[in-house]
């Protein structure tokens, strides 16, 4: 389910990220994107291939940042701009390690700030992730000021998503050809842990019930994201940030998670009738291991953002 919570934000930090990395870089750059060049053992065909796939699958199953902030409005919430990463941090993120990780956490501030319609803020928030993107040195696919229009207007918000996950998919496609996979895993780690840190927010206001469930239907990607991490071990930048998903994953341990087959419906596309089947999951988490993990998740975005 998190899955949109990914996409949708992780990409409009994308878009930017992009548009500005186009010229040249001094030395100063080059050796903090060396920070995360991957070992020779990891440049290999199997671990690349392997890690690709997985990213794959968290995609596909990491919520819209869209959908999990409506989620969070209709929990009757107001928009709260202090639990985001403030835009002027910034300048705390001198590495490539820190960059990254902090695009996904920007991305996914993007989102929920689009879905609450405050237009007056989102500017400052793309700014900072054309900052993070320049400090990582990724091609230009976007023009900045287009998104930047869209994002100021409501009314583009789908246009804007469909955008974001263009961008990001062409993203991470461009990282990992260039060896340089261990970046797009960051990016989907800091927007992934944003996504839960504001869920999380909310879920201690309001005691949500649909939001505690998407909370522990997280068990499933914790488990995804850890294997994905460890593939990049060797670069001590990641041990700390595999020791705090580590823990994470060991705090999901006792959530329950089931499936059954929901009621078959009927939709059009293409032309044509088909009909699909939901799955429907079943959540149980009891209100120690929730305060727990919430806590954990707590850690690991100060940890991420300091």
């Amino acid at each position: 389910m998190i899955r949109k919570l990914i996409i949708a934000l992780v990409i409009i930090t994308s878009a930017n990220l992009f548009f500005s990395c186009a010229g040249g870089s001094d030395k100063k750059e080059k050796s903090q994107e060396d920070e995360l060049m991957l070992p020779d053992s990891l440049k290999g065909d199997a671990p690349l291939k392997l890690s690709e796939e997985i990213i794959g699958d968290v995609i596909q199953n990491i919520s819209s940042p869209v959908e999990m902030a409506n989620l969070i409005k209709s929990t009757g919430v107001d928009f709260s701009q202090q639990i985001l990463n403030n835009p002027e941090n910034i300048s705390n993120y001198s590495t490539s390690y820190k960059r990254a990780l902090n695009l996904g956490v920007y991305s996914a501030d993007l989102g929920y700030i689009n879905s609450y319609d405050k237009s007056n803020i989102v500017v400052s928030y793309l700014l900072a992730v054309k900052s993070l993107a320049d400090g990582i040195r990724v091609g230009q696919f976007f023009d900045f000021e287009a998104l930047k229009r869209m994002a100021t207007n409501s009314s583009n918000l789908d246009s804007l998503m469909q955008i974001s996950v263009t961008s990001f998919n062409q993203m991470d496609s461009y990282l990992r050809n260039q060896n340089r996979s261990n970046v797009s895993a960051l990016i989907i780690t800091g927007a992934w842990v944003e996504g839960l840190y504001i869920a999380s927010d909310v879920i201690e206001k309001t005691n949500d019930e649909e939001l505690i469930s998407r909370l522990g239907e997280q068990k499933e990607i914790v488990d995804i994201l850890y294997i994905i991490l460890k593939n990049y071990e060797q670069n001590s930048n990641f041990k700390e940030l595999i020791s705090y998903i580590e823990d994470l994953k060991k705090l999901y341990k006792n959530v329950k998670i089931t499936k059954e087959v929901g009621e078959p419906k009927t939709i059009e596309q293409d032309g044509m009738l088909i009909i699909v089947q939901d799955e429907i999951s079943n959540v149980e988490v009891s209100p120690e291991d929730l305060g727990t993990i919430i806590e954990k998740i707590k850690d690991i975005r100060s940890y991420i953002v300091s």
